[in-house]
């Protein structure tokens, strides 16, 4: 199913959506990587505010390249979710409500985003020329020190992504792989 989505997502919106939805997000999203996650672990870790409010937003995996002429941001494509996996559930458990990144996440952040009524989107990696286009402002606003990893706030329209991981606990990297399974052994194929 193909779901035009405003950001912030709720939690109806986000339980609503299914894995294997085409999905294009319109409104504001963050972005934070491995460093960013980590100085968030810690200050939650030393009861310190965070530099963002977590409830309904999106974090998107990503940092950017600099940017070209005239254009807010550069390339920005995902990067790998599982390298924030150790973060993620805290995250989600402090409102977080979705995530866009590449690649398969532990058990323990899957379990997180059924508890949540959270969503793990997946961008598609090599892309992010593309995905740029999408991205209609970006603004430093927290650990400008990292660099292409400081937090930005981004506002986008028709960012495309796939929901991968699903409100209900269904994960599309498992349903795609079975069923590509199944569908050679229904045309006498063996394993």
């Amino acid at each position: 199913m193909e779901r035009h989505i405003t950001v912030p997502l709720s939690a109806e919106t986000a339980a609503g959506l299914r894995a294997g939805d085409y999905v294009y997000l319109t409104g504001t999203i963050y972005t934070a990587r491995d460093a960013a996650h980590k100085r968030m672990y810690e200050a939650l870790e030393r009861g310190e505010r965070l530099p963002l409010e977590l409830k309904d937003n999106v974090i998107y995996y990503m940092g950017p390249s600099p940017a070209r002429d005239g254009r807010p941001i550069g390339s920005a494509g995902p990067t790998t979710a599982s390298r924030m996996d150790k973060y993620a559930p805290a995250l989600l458990d402090l409102g977080l409500r979705g995530m866009i990144g590449k690649g398969k996440r532990r058990q323990s952040v899957q379990d997180a985003i059924v508890r949540n009524s959270a969503v793990y989107f997946a961008a598609v990696g090599g892309a992010g020329a593309l995905l740029s286009r999408s991205v209609i402002d970006s603004q430093v606003i927290a650990y400008e020190d990292l660099g292409t990893e400081a937090i930005r706030k981004l506002e986008v329209k028709d960012f495309p992504v796939i929901v991968v991981a699903d409100a209900e606990g269904n994960d599309l990297y498992e349903t795609a792989a079975e069923a590509y399974r199944t569908g050679y052994q229904g045309h006498g194929e063996t394993k």
